[in-house]
């Protein structure tokens, strides 16, 4: 039990020094005197005097109460007596059915009532409408000649305060189960960076006990290579000079390992007052720290990791580079040293041919002319193997080309060679791609070659080059009703020396398609081939 005070003491001794204290005591005792105009007049004044401070009461407390000498209620009165919500005339205080008290609380009340002192008492009552309402009552005693006539005061209805307060409670406690669980350190410090505030994260990173911790500067916990960068920017913080802070510290701990920490920090609001500071807002920083350790670790060791990749892509580019130089000094010596030997022997062989003229059998001079039909298939087959080999170092030069065009001076070629032959050809016009000038000519070279070549014993013999859409990807296309092939070989159609017609009125090298496939994968594209035999072949390729 507390004693009365504060603002409503004040009121009411306010009211007492006015006169209307005295009348809001005692107005409840009848004049015995007879009234004189002057007292009637006095009586007026008085009236309106009281009905003023009964209005300034409503308006204070919930209602106004009196004792008499026993103690028993014998007014009860104001704007909250609805609430109240039971009998009252004749009873004691202490009989009303209040919800139980502990006995040390009921004897105290009953000892300041019988007492004659002055008291303050917060009491729990079941309200009209079913919930239960908190009542304060303060009360003072009235004074007569020898003891107390009895006890007056005024009574609150501070349930509405108390549910506030409670909720209130409540939201404090779920934000502090909330700070304390979440695993970033959560700090605050005041204007010299101490800390004023750690949640229970700082001891699971640090091995730091939190109260240990406590009026220490931030500072004086990081790697010595840090403070002095930290507590300048920090301090920026704190003077204005930017609205937050953001780093990377390293924190040792307790046991002596390092822990990299990512602090944020800004500036305390000034209308952000803390949890425990009575309400006082006081400058420093708030922020967080978050544990990065294993991540600085993963970042260390994929650098480590890049490092050692990029050493090995240099080593391997630097074989890669030898291997290309021994590739160009290959082909240089297969392009030089392997020539002459054939010049020499397609050389012999026209000397013979020409020396011995007429005498030649036509055995002999079959025999000459398949020497040097050899040579011009082996200077053949170095051309290729050496366009094979430099294929991969190459470099794509892209434009607009006009494979239609390309086509048709491929086919004025074969023409040319073969005016004999009626062959129908079949060029669709325009088809446009980015690609390599050169390399798309010995593309459809070799295509429309090999349609050309195996088509011969077809009448009338028909060449198709086109192109047709699938989704969003355009298809180029080169057939012929030639003699075709059996899929099941298809595997080995773009392997180097591997021919699917050994026939030797068919001439070639083996090679061509294996360089179509590469040009091809060089514009990011593919190749493929569809055929039966004697249905003719369709070859198929596509560019990125």
């Amino acid at each position: 039990m507390t004693q009365p005070g504060g603002a409503l003491f004040l009121l009411v001794a306010l009211l007492a020094g006015t006169g209307i204290g005295f009348l809001v005591a005692n107005r409840w005792r009848p004049f015995r005197s007879e009234p004189s105009s002057s007292s009637l007049s006095q009586d007026a004044d008085m009236a309106e005097l009281s009905n003023g401070a009964k209005t300034l009461l409503d308006f204070a407390v919930d209602f106004v109460w009196r004792t008499d000498a026993d103690q028993r209620l014998i007014r009860l009165d104001g704007s909250g007596r609805p609430r109240f919500g039971m009998a009252w005339d004749g009873r004691r205080l202490w009989e009303l059915p209040w919800q139980p008290l502990p006995p040390r609380e009921w004897c105290s009340l009953r000892e300041h009532l019988t007492g004659g002192r002055a008291f303050a008492i917060t009491l729990r009552l079941d309200g009209i409408d079913g919930g239960i309402r908190y009542f304060e009552l303060r009360g003072w005693p009235i004074d007569g000649e020898t003891s107390a006539l009895g006890h007056h005061g005024v009574a609150f209805d501070i349930s509405d305060r108390l549910r506030t307060e409670h909720a209130l409670e409540q939201s404090r406690k779920r934000y502090q189960e909330v700070i304390e669980s979440v695993h970033e350190v959560v700090f605050r410090t005041d204007d010299r960076l101490r800390f004023t505030y750690l949640n229970p994260a700082w001891t699971r990173c640090t091995g730091h006990a939190v109260e240990d911790s406590l009026e220490q500067r931030f500072t004086e916990f990081l790697h010595p290579d840090d403070r002095e960068q930290a507590r300048e920017r920090l301090v920026h913080v704190l003077a204005g000079g930017a609205d937050d802070y953001a780093g990377q510290l390293r924190l040792p701990t307790r046991d002596g390992d390092i822990r990299w920490m990512e602090v944020t920090a800004r500036p305390i609001a000034r209308d952000m007052v803390p949890l425990d500071s009575g309400g006082v807002t006081e400058p420093g920083v708030v922020g967080t720290m978050n544990d990065i350790s294993a991540r600085r670790i993963a970042e260390s060791t994929l650098r480590n990791v890049n490092l050692e990749l990029e050493s090995r892509v240099r080593m391997r580019t630097a074989e890669l580079e030898a291997s290309n130089r021994e590739l160009e000094a290959f082909s240089y010596s297969v392009s030089h040293d392997l020539r002459a030997p054939l010049r020499s022997i397609s050389g012999f062989a026209r000397i013979l041919e020409d020396d011995l003229g007429d005498t030649l059998t036509p055995e002999s001079r079959d025999h000459l002319e398949r020497i040097r039909a050899a040579t011009g298939r082996m200077s053949q087959l170095i051309d290729n193997l050496i366009q094979l080999a430099q294929l991969p170092r190459r470099v794509l030069k892209k434009e607009s080309v006009d494979l239609s065009a390309l086509a048709v001076q491929v086919i004025d070629e074969l023409r040319l060679e073969e005016p004999q032959r009626g062959v129908e050809v079949e060029i669709t016009s325009d088809l446009v791609a980015s690609a390599d000038r050169e390399l798309m000519r010995t593309v459809l070279e070799n295509l429309l070659r090999n349609a050309w070549k195996f088509s011969v014993g077809s009448t009338p013999a028909r060449i198709r080059f086109y192109a047709e859409r699938n989704h969003d990807q355009r298809i180029f296309s080169v057939a012929d009703n030639g003699i075709g092939f059996d899929m099941a070989h298809a595997a080995n159609l773009f392997k180097p020396f591997h021919r699917l017609h050994d026939d030797p009125g068919f001439a070639g090298t083996g090679i061509g398609l294996a360089n179509v496939q590469r040009i091809i994968e060089r514009h990011g594209g593919r190749i493929w081939a569809e055929s039966s035999p004697g249905s003719g072949a369709v070859f198929h390729f596509t560019l990125a």
